[in-house]
């Protein structure tokens, strides 16, 4: 899922990828709105908050706002600058390290909500932006900028736009690729959506609160090495083959 990178990647890949982070997205989504009443995936309303308190003149009121925009500037800085940093080792997969980070991220959101009482909420709603921006840098990086899994601004317009095409073939004769697209913009819209509903239904009826993030970090981890699992099963079956034919043979 990770380990295939730019021009080595299939529409498969994006769709497992896209479905996998922005499930997770959903997920710190709804439990970030619902613990703050803040958005912790985007920051298109932040932006608006801070711009009518500047607008108000009220410039230290507008500063958290400020900070959240930076945040989320600041997690997809610090991801982007970590994969270039690591492309000279070739043998290392240079996704594994951002997502460890933001796993780190999230669990340890989670672990301090269980101490008491959150003292600085802004920070831990910063530190969701941080680690989206993250997220959404990284999942750039991979799929050559076909996939962003954490706001559906962009993908609601493009999606638009790709089915209008379809009405025009005349002009877009790569139907099959326009679908294709279409599909991978689907899923994207009904994982976030899915992760969203699981996110609130664990945070509000079984009362997980902020605890809710860590079914966001199990899935990381378990997509982080999914591709080494099924490389190693797909291994050993062949020995298994390879041995029994062997054995047959004698």
């Amino acid at each position: 899922m990770f380990r295939h990178q730019g021009k080595s990647r299939t529409l498969k890949h994006n769709l497992r990828l896209a479905s996998i982070l922005s499930f997770v997205s959903g997920i710190v989504n709804v439990t970030g709105f619902l613990e703050f009443k803040q958005l912790t995936t985007n920051v298109t309303g932040h932006f608006a908050l801070f711009m009518n308190d500047v607008s108000n003149f009220e410039f230290w009121k507008g500063t958290v706002y400020f900070l959240y925009i930076f945040s989320f500037l600041f997690g997809s800085f610090s991801s982007s600058f970590l994969i270039e940093k690591l492309k000279e080792n070739k043998k290392l997969n240079v996704f594994v390290l951002p997502t460890l980070i933001e796993c780190l991220i999230l669990s340890s959101i989670a672990i301090i909500s269980n101490t008491g009482e959150l003292k600085y909420p802004d920070l831990i709603v910063c530190l969701l932006l941080f680690a989206m921006g993250h997220q959404n840098s990284f999942v750039t990086k991979i799929s050559n900028a076909v996939v962003r899994t954490t706001h559906l601004t962009g993908l609601f317009t493009d999606l638009g736009i790709e089915l209008s095409q379809l009405f025009f073939p005349e002009y877009h004769p790569h139907r099959e690729k326009i679908k294709a697209t279409i599909k991978l913009r689907m899923y994207i819209i009904c994982f976030f959506f899915l992760g969203g509903i699981i996110g609130g239904f664990l945070y509000s009826r079984l009362d997980l609160r902020l605890n809710t993030l860590i079914l966001g970090v199990v899935i990381l981890v378990i997509s982080l090495f999914y591709d080494d699992i099924r490389y190693k099963l797909i291994a050993t079956k062949r020995k298994y083959k390879q041995r029994k034919m062997v054995h047959h043979s004698h």
